[in-house]
């Protein structure tokens, strides 16, 4: 069964809060958008919110094992905390993870234990929460996203290579959110 985001919120807290303050400003706001999100799709929004949470918590010191987040935080949620199967699979696979585990060499193992979720609303609509938010967790276009982590990363680097890969299919995705928030009509 899946945990709700206040058992995300507490857990990511602990793992991120002090030892990475700037990763932890990134998932407060992708988190942020995903609540605003969550209202006004018609999605599992609780399920949307606590993937945004942990998303990358992959990264945490202690919990990073192979150096690739989605598949350490995905391992991480499963195997520790025995996080539900949509959850772990989001956490896994967001933000085209599997381009970045092919320029890793972890293609194989990411695919095979955590295929891609079978909601494609939640998997976009995770994919457009951490694309529109910067490092400080602020507000940005996926455009701006992408170009800032080539910026920090290098064009050249597997970082770099994977995003430049992944573009079509973030943008792809926003443009889908995007379609689905102009067809909700505002709350409020």
């Amino acid at each position: 069964m899946d945990r709700g985001p206040a058992w995300a919120w507490s857990l990511a807290c602990s793992e991120l809060e002090i030892p990475l303050p700037r990763r932890w400003a990134h998932t407060r706001g992708v988190a942020a958008a995903a609540t605003a999100l969550a209202d006004r799709l018609d999605c599992d929004g609780d399920l949307l919110v606590a993937s945004a949470v942990l998303h990358d918590i992959g990264y945490a010191p202690r919990i990073a094992v192979t150096g690739f987040h989605p598949l350490d935080g995905a391992r991480f949620l499963r195997d520790e905390h025995r996080a539900g199967d949509s959850m772990v699979r989001l956490v896994a696979n967001h933000s085209c993870a599997l381009l970045e585990a092919e320029e890793r060499g972890l293609s194989n193992e990411l695919a095979s234990e955590f295929p891609a979720p079978d909601d494609e609303l939640l998997a976009d609509a995770l994919i457009y929460c951490d694309m529109t938010t910067t490092p400080d967790g602020t507000t940005t276009t996926p455009a701006e996203r992408i170009g800032e982590i080539v910026g920090r990363y290098g064009l050249d680097s597997i970082v770099g290579r994977f995003i430049r890969r992944a573009e079509p299919t973030i943008l792809a995705a926003a443009a889908r959110i995007d379609s689905a928030l102009s067809a909700q009509p505002r709350n409020g």
